[in-house]
């Protein structure tokens, strides 16, 4: 006889057992669910920049300031005036070249007189390079019978000679008329990254990179042994104010008197501080002597880092701006202020790894560059105040503004040149 379960029969009992295969489907989901998110497993950062997501509980980052881009050469030509500058002010005992400003090169370039003396210079200096190399630039004037010297009369025949041989075919006829001048500003800038180029790879320029990198490793080496021995001192000293501190200790429990230990303590710490403190001043001024002269044998200059989409940092220590370069190098702009320096290091996401580098080095370069920042924009304030000055007097005498800042570059004297050069210009002038 089978018997029928009440439940079943009314059919109640079918829904109770659905009802119960849901729930438990249900919480079999759930389940799962909550075990799928366990084993998900946590971005470990920094990651590829382009990557980071914003998340809730990211900090808040600073607005980033669009850098400047008032540049007075065009802004694609940007990036060979900077190595033109940096290659001059590198090896300007070299060349026999005296220093010179960013923007002093700037508004030669951009300036339509032939003869500029900043720019002869330039070109005098860089051309006399390669013929001492004797290289191909030498062989090339030699087959056109061309004296060995570049003086400030024949430079423009020599720098004839160079864009022949380079093929800048473009405005040679102006330049060999003497309109140098005219010629294009990114042209000037393009015979000049030319010049530079051949420069380099001069036998002069590479022992002096040599001897650079040289004294770099041996300022480098005496720099880690003053570290060396600084840890030393100061781990010995440590083991001896610990072992004097014990001694003392056990000298009051023994039953000496406690104020007597304290002032014998208090009286050996002070004779040991005063050397040590003059001996730390000393090795803390020898350390910032050697990181001084690391940077002046620095071997080439490179960019800070890149930001997330690749872009560029250049600082230059002789000029007070931080510039900003495209991933393509088409584009060029610059931070000149200490709050756009600030903006630009609080916008930075180090979850990212080209930021995080950069943040790195911005923040370890932070004094530097803020200081050059700061000193720039003071020159640049006087340099305002002075040009107003000039054109009030030059207005009320009817004469023009030759003493302006703005033309400093028209007043270029080359001091590092030497006297038999000057012997020879003078030659030169007379014939």
């Amino acid at each position: 006889m089978i018997l029928i379960h009440h439940g079943l029969q009314n059919g109640e009992g079918l829904s109770k057992a659905r009802k119960r295969l849901a729930n438990g489907t249900a919480e079999d989901a759930s389940k799962r669910s909550k075990k799928d998110e366990e084993q998900v497993v946590p971005v470990k950062y920094p990651i590829d920049d382009l990557l980071v997501k914003p998340v809730a509980d990211d900090p808040l980052l600073s607005k980033r300031c669009p850098p400047s881009t008032d540049f007075k050469v065009p802004i694609s030509s940007v990036g060979d005036l900077l190595m033109v500058w940096d290659f001059c002010m590198s090896f300007g005992r070299l060349l026999c070249l005296s220093p010179f400003s960013l923007s002093d090169l700037e508004n030669a370039i951009c300036h339509k007189e032939t003869n500029l003396v900043l720019l002869v210079e330039i070109h005098t200096a860089l051309l006399n390079l390669l013929i001492n190399d004797e290289g191909e630039y030498y062989e090339f004037i030699q087959n056109k019978n061309r004296k060995s010297k570049v003086s400030l009369v024949t430079w423009k025949e020599y720098l004839c000679d160079f864009m022949e041989m380079t093929s800048i075919s473009s405005n040679i006829s102006t330049v060999r008329r003497g309109h140098y001048g005219l010629v294009p500003t990114s042209l000037k800038l393009e015979i000049l990254r030319e010049l530079v180029d051949e420069a380099i790879a001069t036998i002069a320029v590479k022992e002096k990179l040599d001897e650079r990198i040289d004294q770099q490793q041996a300022l480098a080496a005496e720099k880690r042994e003053i570290a060396r021995k600084s840890k030393e001192e100061q781990k010995l000293i440590m083991e001896v104010a610990t072992e004097k501190e014990m001694n003392q200790t056990n000298a009051v429990q023994d039953g000496n008197e406690n104020v007597n230990s304290q002032l014998v303590a208090k009286e050996g710490k002070e004779r040991k501080n005063a050397p040590t403190s003059k001996m730390g001043d000393a090795k803390l001024h020898l350390g910032r002597h050697l990181e001084k002269e690391l940077l002046d044998q620095s071997v080439r200059t490179s960019p800070l880092g890149k930001d997330r989409y690749y872009n560029r940092y250049w600082f230059f220590r002789r000029e007070g701006r931080l510039f900003v370069e495209s991933a393509d190098s088409k584009e060029w702009g610059y931070y000149s202020t200490k709050e756009e320096l600030d903006a630009l290091i609080g916008s930075l996401n180090i979850k990212g790894i080209r930021e995080r580098a950069l943040k790195q080095q911005l923040d370890k370069f932070y004094n530097k560059i803020s200081n050059a920042v700061e000193k720039r924009l003071k020159e640049v304030t006087h340099q305002l105040l002075v040009e107003e000055a000039v054109l009030r007097r030059s207005s009320r005498v009817h004469a023009h503004p030759k003493d302006s800042p703005s033309t400093s570059f028209l007043e270029y004297v080359n001091t590092w040149k030497p006297i038999q050069k000057r012997n020879r210009s003078k030659e030169d002038r007379a014939t």
